[in-house]
């Protein structure tokens, strides 16, 4: 994962007589490179699960179910609690994309799931990362919600349910998300969310990772929740703007997947997506210019929205204020501009004052140039002479010509000059 040169580094520092032993969870090359260059005489244990042939280049556990549904984008948020909501005893993972998917979606489930525990972890919590985690660790039920900073080098006991709200962008992630379950010889379950135009993923992975995928049929029937995430956006802007940002921040994530020929942003629904997100108001993206899309938008002032936080609300209403007063001022100066043309073009012009404007800017036109073309020819005139002294100073250092008559032609040149 880039740290090649550290470990070399250290490798540097140590003793060369030693014991080294070097734990792996994946075979790389460059992990074969660090075995070739700081181990003498290595021994290689390598420990395997024992099955089949065709379970051997299964690269899952055996104890582990993969399973995968399919499900409209405005409907995939609510298949997902439903989901969560029959499994209120289980311990469950739920992979999302991005950082801001897990920021939104992470505070909706805490309001929805009111009996179950939900946490959230994402590469930009530096300092609360190692209690969240911590914190659920200790759990025995409750949800985490998470990008792939929790898909590798992390081991938590007794997880349920690995649920992959969002394809990952590379086909290895995968199974290193769906390997934080199912750890130890335990039984696990993964569950990958798909849309029906990203179908032919299963059989990408398949391929690709070695890795079955079974059709997961929902038992329960889903509740629309849709309704409840644009009241809780329409209730409290932190939530509102959340919802934003994870639709962007999936688009962006959607367009640079590595699967480009499934994952196409072409393809995607963008009222929908937006309508399964709870939005209340279609966000501004690139992707939206010049397109109509499927979506109904909720009628409300969207500046009337506050925020719960009675601090945040008070630094809004003041920013509002400034770029108000802002607004006002720029209005005014604009008005004052368009009435001071107003009053400039009101007064009577004659036609003779304005031949005779023209005539004198025709005038200065031609002096101007001529002056232009005296100043051209002037400075010709100097750089000719510059070049004939250069050739006669040529002939002179060479020996053509001397002194003598270096001079005399210099002072001719000069007279007929002058």
């Amino acid at each position: 994962m880039g740290f090649e040169v550290s470990i070399n580094t250290i490798l540097g520092f140590l003793p060369k007589q030693r014991r080294t032993g070097l734990f792996s969870a994946t075979q790389t090359e460059e992990v074969e490179a660090l075995v070739r260059a700081g181990l003498r005489n290595p021994v290689r244990v390598v420990v395997r699960e024992k099955a089949s042939k065709s379970k051997s280049e299964q690269r899952t556990p055996s104890t582990l179910k993969n399973f995968y549904t399919i499900c409209e984008s405005e409907k995939k948020f609510s298949t997902l609690v439903t989901f969560l909501q029959a499994r209120e005893t289980s311990k469950n993972m739920v992979f999302f994309s991005t950082c801001s998917c897990v920021n939104y979606f992470a505070k909706a489930l805490e309001m929805l799931l009111t009996n179950m525990t939900v946490l959230s972890i994402h590469g930009k919590m530096r300092s609360k990362r190692r209690k969240v985690f911590d914190s659920f660790r200790k759990l025995t039920s409750g949800v985490l919600v998470c990008t792939d900073v929790m898909a590798r080098g992390v081991d938590i006991p007794e997880v349920d349910w690995v649920i992959q709200f969002d394809p990952p962008s590379s086909a290895n992630a995968f199974v290193h998300r769906c390997g934080r379950t199912a750890r130890i010889g335990n039984q696990g379950n993964a569950l990958l969310f798909l849309l029906p135009e990203e179908e032919s993923y299963v059989n990408f992975i398949s391929i690709n990772q070695k890795v079955p995928l079974q059709l997961f049929e929902m038992e329960e029937t889903v509740t629309d929740i849709v309704p409840s995430l644009r009241k809780m956006a329409t209730n409290n802007r932190d939530i509102y703007e959340k919802g934003m940002k994870a639709l962007v921040s999936f688009v962006q994530f959607y367009r640079k997947h590595e699967c480009s020929l499934i994952f196409r942003t072409s393809d995607l629904n963008l009222g929908k997506l937006a309508t399964g997100f709870g939005l209340i108001k279609m966000p501004v993206m690139p992707e939206l210019k010049d397109k109509t899309v499927d979506f109904d938008p909720v009628d409300i002032d969207v500046e009337n929205i506050r925020y719960k936080n009675k601090t945040r609300e008070k630094e809004r209403k003041r920013k509002l204020q400034e770029r108000k007063a802002s607004s006002e001022a720029v209005t005014q100066q604009a008005n004052a501009m368009k009435k001071k043309k107003q009053e400039r073009n009101s007064v009577p012009w004659s036609k003779n004052k304005e031949r005779k404007t023209n005539r004198e800017k025709r005038k200065a036109r031609r002096e101007f140039m001529k002056k232009q073309r005296q100043q051209h020819l002037q400075e010709r005139k100097e750089l000719e002479e510059l070049a004939r002294e250069a050739s006669l100073l040529k002939k002179f250092r060479s020996g053509k010509i001397t002194k003598v008559e270096f001079d005399s032609r210099v002072r001719i040149e000069d007279q007929v000059d002058d």
